[in-house]
Order: C-alpha cells, then sequence, then structure tokens
C-alpha cells in the first residue's frame, strides 16, 4: 500500500433524508452501522433527519435503512446546507390522506353493514371490507415486521402491532384489527407533522447559514456561493444580507445585527478595521469586506457545526431509554403471553377468547415510541434554544449536567472585568522619572500581546524603537526580560523580581502591579487597573437566586485586587497570585471540596484557561467566537463575552430537563395504567392505540416547549 493511500480519510458529507419516522428504528439502524465495514463513522442524526457518511457507501446505508423502516429515501441532490426546508410539502402529503380516507370508508361501511351480512351467505363481505382497509392503512407495518422476523430483530413496534391484529383477526375481532392499525396510521401521521414541525423549528432557530456571497471582481459584483469564496477576496453586504464570511472590514460603516451568533438583540456599529463575522446580519449601510477565512472556518459555521453535532452526544436519561426500551418491550410481551395462557388454565369459567384479546391490547400498548421520540427530541430544542441565547452547548450531556452544577468557578481577567487594562498610577524609585518609567516599561513589553502589555504601550502612545530590544523572553506567569539598549530589564509581578534578587517595594494601592528592575536595581512600579464587566454583579446574584451553593475566583491579580472584586462581587471565596497551573490545582482542591454537593463548573475567556476548563465538570468559555482553544475545550460556549450567560444556559438546562422528566413520568404512567387497564379488562384496543400513538404525539408536542425563550 502506498503511503498516500494509508493517509487517504474518507470525506464525510451530510445527506437529508426523507422518510425517517420512527426514532426507534434510527437508533436500531445507528447500532447496525456501527457493525458495516465503510459506515463504522456514519451517523444517522433522526431529530435533524440528516445523514453523514462516506458517499462511497451512501447506497448501503440506504438499505440498511429500508431493512429496518421501509420508505426511508437518502436525498444525495439536496444537502441539509442548500435548503432549510426540512418539512415536506403538502403534495407528499396526499397520498397518505388518500390512504386515510378510503380505509375510514371502508370502515365506516363495515361497522354498519357487518351485522347484517354476518348471517347471510354474503358473510364474506365482511372480511373484504375489513382486510382491504387493514392492508391499506397497515401493509407499511406488515412489511416491516416480516422483513424483521427474516433478520432475526422481534419485539419492535411493528411485530407487536402485526401479532396483536393478526390475533383479533382470529378470534374475529375485524373492526378492532383495523380499528388498531387505522387509529394507528391517522396517530403515526399526526406524530410525524408534529415531529417535522419540530424538526423546522429548531432549524429556523439556527437558520443563520448564508445563502450567496456577492464577489468583487474587476469592479463588478457576482452572487456566488459562499463555499466558493477564498480568504483575500474582496466581498460586499449590502443592507439586509447576511454576512456570508468572516472578514475585515475596508469600506464603509453600519449596524450589524448578531443576535444569531451572541444572543445580543442591539445592534452593534462597525467601521474599517473592525471584524466582521459570517451569520451576522448587515442592517443599514453598504459594507466592504476582505475575507479573513474560508466559509469552512468561519463563525457561521463552526456554530451550525457545533449545534448539528451536539445531538450525538446522548444525555443519561436517552442511554438510559434506549437500554430501558431493550428490557421493556420483551417484559411487556412475556407479560401478555403469560395473560393470554395462565387465567384460563387456573381460573374457573374464564374464557381462552377474552384473556387473549386482553394480551393482544398489552401487546399494542407496549411500543415504547413517545419516549424514544420525545426524549431526544427535547434535548435537541434545549439545545436550539440555547444557541438563540447566545450560548452553544455541545451535547445534551452536557445540557443535563448544569442541572447538576452546584459550583460555579470564574476567571477573573476577561471573564468577570472586561480584560482591558489602563495604566492608572506611575510610581518610579529615585533616579527614574514617570515618563522614564513608563519608556523602559513599553521597550520591554513591545513584543508582548497580553493585555497588560497592551495597555502599557497604549499609556505610552509612541513608537518603540524594537530594533532597541533584544533578547526577549516572556515567563508565563511572571511577566517579560529583554535587553533594551544594552541593559537587562525585567517587568512583571513580585515573584519574578524576587527571583532574580531585587527586592520589590510593597504595594498597598488596588490593582495589578507591574514591577520594573534595570540591571538587577529596582526602578519602581506601575499599577494597571480592570475594570467590572457591567453584569458581573448580575451574574452572581442570578446564579445565587438559581441556588448555586458556592461561587468562587481564581486569578493571578494581587490579593487586594482579587478580595476587593470578590467583595463588590458578593462571591464567596477567592484565590488570588496565581499562576495557569496553580488555577488548575485549586480547581482540583475545589472539586474535592465541593464536589459532594454537585458538579463544579469552571468559567474562562479561553486564554491560559484551557487546560481547567477541560478538568471542570463543566467548562464554560465567555467570548468563545474569538478564542478555538476554548471551543475546543469547553462543554459549554458563551458566544459574547457576558458571564450573565452562565446564569442563562442553567435556566435553560433546568428547563429543558422538567420537560424531558414529563414526557418520561407521562409516558410510562400512561403505558403502566393501561397495562393494568388492558390486563383487568377495562381497556380495549382503542384506549390501547390511544396509550401508544397519542402518548407520543403529546410527548412531541411538549418537547417543542423547550424552544421558548427563557424569563
Amino acid at each position: 500500500m502506498s503511503v498516500d493511500a494509508t493517509m487517504e480519510q474518507p470525506k464525510l458529507r451530510k445527506f437529508r433524508v426523507k422518510n425517517l419516522d420512527c426514532a426507534d428504528c434510527a437508533a436500531k439502524i445507528q447500532e447496525r452501522f456501527k457493525q458495516e465495514p465503510g459506515l463504522e463513522t456514519a451517523v444517522l442524526n433522526f431529530v435533524t433527519a440528516t445523514i453523514i457518511v462516506d458517499p462511497r457507501y451512501v447506497q448501503r446505508a440506504e438499505e440498511i435503512m429500508n431493512s429496518v423502516e421501509p420508505g426511508v429515501v437518502i436525498d444525495t441532490q439536496t444537502s441539509p446546507e442548500e435548503t432549510g426546508e426540512l418539512a415536506p410539502s403538502l403534495s407528499e402529503y396526499w397520498p397518505t390522506l388518500a390512504v386515510m380516507g378510503v380505509s375510514t370508508l371502508l370502515f365506516v361501511l363495515g361497522l354498519i353493514y357487518r351485522e347484517a351480512l354476518r348471517e347471510t351467505p354474503y358473510a364474506w363481505a365482511e372480511y373484504a371490507v375489513f382486510l382491504t382497509a387493514y392492508l391499506l392503512v397497515g401493509r407499511k407495518v406488515l412489511l416491516a415486521a416480516f422483513r424483521n422476523i427474516r433478520q432475526g430483530n422481534y419485539f419492535d413496534e411493528n411485530f407487536l402491532m402485526t401479532i396483536a391484529t393478526f390475533g383479533a383477526i382470529l378470534i374475529r375481532e375485524l373492526p378492532e384489527a383495523v380499528g388498531v392499525m387505522l387509529f394507528y396510521y391517522i396517530g403515526e401521521f399526526f406524530q410525524n407533522l408534529a415531529v417535522n414541525k419540530s424538526r423546522h423549528s429548531i432549524k429556523a432557530l439556527m437558520n443563520i447559514r448564508p445563502e450567496y456571497a456577492n464577489l468583487l471582481q474587476n469592479g463588478e459584483t457576482k452572487r456566488v456561493s459562499p463555499e466558493t469564496v477564498v480568504p483575500g477576496s474582496v466581498i460586499v453586504v449590502k443592507p439586509g444580507e447576511r454576512v456570508p464570511l468572516d472578514g475585515e472590514i475596508i469600506k464603509g460603516t453600519s449596524f450589524v445585527d448578531t443576535s444569531a451568533l451572541t444572543g445580543e438583540s442591539v445592534p452593534r456599529r462597525v467601521e474599517p478595521g473592525d471584524e466582521a463575522l459570517a451569520g451576522m446580519v448587515n442592517t443599514s449601510g453598504v459594507l466592504t469586506l476582505k475575507v479573513t477565512r474560508p466559509f469552512g472556518d468561519s463563525a457561521v459555521a463552526r456554530v451550525l457545526d457545533l449545534v448539528e453535532k451536539a445531538s450525538s452526544r446522548k444525555a443519561r436519561t436517552e442511554k438510559f431509554i434506549t437500554k430501558f426500551a431493550h428490557y421493556y418491550t420483551p417484559g411487556v410481551v412475556a407479560t401478555a403471553s403469560a395473560v393470554a395462557v395462565l387465567p384460563p388454565l387456573f381460573i374457573p369459567a374464564a374464557s381462552f377468547e377474552e384473556w387473549v384479546y386482553r394480551a393482544l391490547v398489552l401487546l399494542v400498548i407496549s411500543c415504547p415510541c413517545a419516549l424514544m421520540v420525545s426524549i431526544p427530541l427535547g434535548y435537541f430544542a434545549g439545545i436550539g434554544s440555547a444557541s438563540r441565547h447566545g450560548v452553544l452547548v455541545k451535547g445534551a450531556q452536557f445540557l443535563e449536567a448544569l442541572t447538576q452544577v452546584a459550583t460555579v468557578v470564574f476567571d477573573k481577567t476577561g471573564t468577570l472585568s472586561q480584560g482591558v487594562f489602563k495604566v492608572v498610577a506611575i510610581r518610579p524609585e529615585e533616579g527614574y522619572s514617570e515618563s522614564d518609567l513608563l519608556r523602559i516599561a513599553a521597550e520591554v513589553e513591545v513584543h508582548s500581546s497580553h493585555p497588560i502589555a497592551t495597555s502599557i504601550l497604549e499609556a505610552y502612545g509612541r513608537p518603540v524603537d524594537e530594533s532597541a530590544v533584544s533578547d526577549y523572553q516572556e515567563l508565563a506567569g511572571h511577566g517579560v526580560k529583554a535587553v533594551v539598549e544594552g541593559k537587562r530589564v525585567y517587568a512583571g509581578n513580585a515573584r519574578l523580581m524576587e527571583t532574580h534578587g531585587v527586592t520589590p517595594r510593597d504595594v498597598q494601592e488596588a490593582g495589578t502591579v507591574v514591577h520594573v528592575a534595570v540591571e538587577g536595581k529596582y526602578a519602581g512600579f506601575l499599577i494597571i487597573a480592570d475594570e467590572l464587566k457591567p453584569d458581573a454583579a448580575q451574574t452572581i446574584a442570578a446564579l445565587k437566586k438559581l441556588g448555586i451553593k458556592n461561587t468562587v475566583m481564581l486569578t493571578g491579580d494581587s490579593e487586594s485586587v482579587a478580595h476587593q472584586v470578590a467583595k463588590d462581587l458578593q462571591i464567596d471565596e477567592v484565590h488570588a497570585n496565581l499562576l495557569p497551573e496553580d488555577k488548575l490545582n485549586h480547581l482540583e482542591e475545589i472539586i474535592k471540596e465541593h464536589g459532594s454537593d454537585g458538579k463544579v463548573a469552571f468559567v474562562g475567556d479561553g486564554i491560559n484557561d484551557s487546560p481547567v476548563i477541560s478538568r471542570a465538570d463543566v467548562g464554560i468559555a465567555v467570548g468563545g467566537l474569538g478564542s478555538d482553544a476554548a471551543i475546543e475545550a469547553a462543554d459549554v460556549v458563551l458566544m459574547k463575552g457576558e458571564p450573565s450567560r452562565v446564569a442563562d444556559a442553567i435556566k435553560i438546562a433546568r428547563r429543558t430537563r422538567k420537560i424531558v422528566v414529563q414526557n418520561l413520568v407521562f409516558a410510562l404512567g400512561i403505558k403502566l395504567l393501561f397495562i393494568f387497564l388492558g390486563a383487568v379488562g377495562s381497556a380495549g384496543m382503542w384506549e390501547a392505540v390511544f396509550a401508544d400513538v397519542g402518548v407520543a404525539l403529546l410527548t412531541v408536542l411538549n418537547s417543542t416547549r423547550a424552544l421558548r425563550t427563557v424569563s
């Protein structure tokens, strides 16, 4: 095998899937994919009705899908990215409605003339009318059942419905058999409508994908697909259009609506030099952008990819239901068999026909469809709702984990504070003036990208001769050192000074202190101040209102600054003077101390926080659009730099969890009730079908409540 061949990776694509109506079937199909060569990496998403698969194996994937749920089609002509339409058009419903109408008419005629025909030579007409209706509405169920039986797959809803209705026909309860299939057919139709509506609503929340870009070439604009535009190209965004790619504004001033990406409702003013991100909407002036990233790496593509992948990460409740269904349905079949056989053997005068009928009722009730559909739909609706609030949750398990958070740990700089530093005081030692000290500090910090260095350079306000600076070295968590005009200069915290034999002054002023030493002698210090974010205090108050037991702040700032911030924000616990590795050690201690109360979340801005974000039970990155490391490490990404979104995320998670539990209790409760009623003879086939399809429909509708905005 050649090197090129070994390095070749399969190129996966996403396609729409039509007629995928059974969540339980989707789960079985996914299991089959894992055992099929070439399809091990395929991902079937029931909620979004999509499949991610190697195009070479599309046909085989479709064959497997049809072996489990007949009629499923993979649309290779139109990818999900090319259209937001998920719900079938009205014309696609006509065949279903026609079958429904004809079968209902035959069913009614059979009921009207049943008794009149039964005792005549035309009694066969009863079977002709009812069985025709039965086959019209039940053919899909029957075909699926026989196909699954040949493959050794028993105990699915198709098998149960087939056995139950065959039994009804054998004991000459033809109206019951037809009624079950007809009601099931109608119920499935409305359930599919509800699921498609939910899919469409969820997709609409994320309908932020730009459809085209106005590419500027030779003074003329040409409408092209965003995927075809390369970095360095120039595009034009007109008022009312969505920004198609990430880029730098080179001409024009306007206001952009960033709500689709950040959840921020107030339009933001942009001008030349500012960055415009794909997914934003230009609301006023014409903007000319120089493209900085290809579409696949743009902000909107990353958002859509994260939300799309989120539904494949299952919550514990979803995993429990999948496992539960494996035991629940066979258990009901065993119970039904016992109900059919045991009472006639041991109870005097018990009718075998009556107890068989009761057993058939139990079989109809037993399908776990309501649980298999509504629970993943509920979680995905919650993830969609969170994205509308500017909160990206990477999976249902993280949404569930948010409901169990009892301790929230915050980084300070860039998370609770603006991260925009200003020099507020300059304190030189004897032999140096304020301007001398500021100049030396600016020169030694000239190569640093740290916010503190930026603030010093801004305060200096003049160009720095970089040729005078050599042997520059940045010391993480300490500061910087370099040779400036032939002299060794250090700038950083007290530990940096002490490490190099310099005794710094004991500073009591509030703010971040930058000590400066020249040739081993102390030259003075600068005080750098950082403003708190407007919603920082609101964040802590909102978390406490939600019942969060502990709030903690970890910072590299001095004790005086850290304790002042903690006092202002009412934070319970604070640890200061920390290096990046110290934060990780302190988080470990916090997890040991507070882990028994619930999960520990860490909120950071992604700069030097990736290890801590990864270690927390729930890692939350603030302002994640600008930090690939944060998106990679975090479980939850706040698209705008507002820490108050943490409270929103927890609210959404709790509401989603509440809806999922409601569905779980309602579906199981109703089914268990009807199982009992069926066993004692108080519920017939009609009630059994309601317990199956009706409950599924109601739970799907309940799941859509997770899409609502949090208050």
